[in-house]
């Protein structure tokens, strides 16, 4: 049951709330050290904006929303990680990328995701195909069904995110 008096701080939110918030999200993933790892990171997130805290009247829903994020977060970067070794097993035997290569490369993609998260999935679909598997122009337009200007104009707006956002 949600307590409907106010919380006042971050500390009083904690004590009340934390071994909630770990069950909430140990249900969902099924592995304690997990949702060990996520309510940890909720609490990160909530220290670093201590202003929302205060009378604070829905705190579980309050959680469960960061929290929430947090783990659908963490199922995109799975996502991205499992397509990325699954390129890599493709390739030809004696081309070996370092670890640290693997982790830019993975950090990258994830960068680029979260900037192109805002377009619509045809639109991510044709720069992924083009800017990842190197494909061209018409051979998408070939696989998608759509024209070489279709393809032509969602390159446009996804290449206007990316160029936008290095000057946020």
């Amino acid at each position: 049951m949600q307590d409907a008096s106010p919380i006042s701080s971050v500390e009083q939110l904690y004590e009340n709330h934390h071994g909630w918030l770990q069950g909430w999200l140990n249900r969902r993933l099924g592995q304690s050290a997990d949702a060990e790892d996520l309510a940890h990171d909720t609490f990160i997130r909530v220290l670093r904006a201590p202003q929302q805290v205060r009378e604070l009247r829905q705190p579980m829903a309050f959680l469960a929303a960061i929290a929430n994020g947090l783990l659908i977060n963490r199922w995109r970067r799975q996502e991205i990680e499992r397509a990325y070794l699954e390129a890599l097993a493709a390739r030809p035997e004696g081309v070996e990328s370092s670890p640290e290569a693997r982790y830019l490369v993975i950090e990258t993609l994830l960068q680029l995701d979260s900037l192109l998260i805002g377009l619509p999935a045809r639109i991510r679909q044709v720069f992924f195909m083009s800017q990842l598997d190197g494909l061209t122009y018409p051979q998408i337009a070939a696989q998608l069904g759509l024209t070489v200007a279709q393809v032509q104009r969602a390159m446009g707006k996804a290449f206007s995110v990316c160029y936008a956002s290095r000057f946020e």
